[in-house]
């Protein structure tokens, strides 16, 4: 993420999605334990995956593996929250895809925390990385902010 983490805002994202938190999501700290966070950029960036049709997890030939991501906390989420995920793409390679997500708190317009994921597109069966398909690159494009 190129701009300061701390001042990234809703208008900073393409897509949303709402996530509700979780009773067991709350550490004994009373907030939502920080592994959780990568569950809420897993499910975003899937379920919009999916949604655009480009993603069938049991049958797709070709499937992003995360190779990097990070995760940086400004201000806590606990339990009854609602989460808006907001994601954007700012990174769109020949075989590799920088998706960025910003976890915002409620109607908080800044954001929560802020986190990335860089997936390599691999053959399912080989395991070697393949170029985008065009399906998938045209879905990426919609959300594709560059960096």
């Amino acid at each position: 993420m190129s701009q300061d983490l701390k001042t990234l805002t809703r208008q900073d994202f393409v897509h949303f999605m709402a996530i509700p938190t979780r009773w067991m999501d709350n550490d004994v700290y009373g907030h939502v334990n920080n592994v959780n966070y990568y569950s809420y950029f897993d499910t975003v960036v899937n379920q919009y995956l999916i949604e655009q049709g480009v993603l069938d997890i049991q049958k797709s030939p070709v499937v992003g593996l995360v190779v990097q991501t990070g995760c940086s906390y400004f201000s806590s989420i606990a339990f009854p929250d609602l989460i808006h995920a907001g994601l954007r793409v700012t990174k769109l390679g020949n075989s590799s895809v920088r998706y960025e997500v910003g976890l915002f708190k409620n109607e908080d317009q800044q954001v929560s925390a802020a986190g990335h994921f860089i997936h390599v597109y691999v053959d399912r069966q080989t395991q070697r990385p393949v170029s985008l398909p065009e399906p998938l690159r045209a879905v990426l494009q919609q959300i594709y902010i560059p960096a």
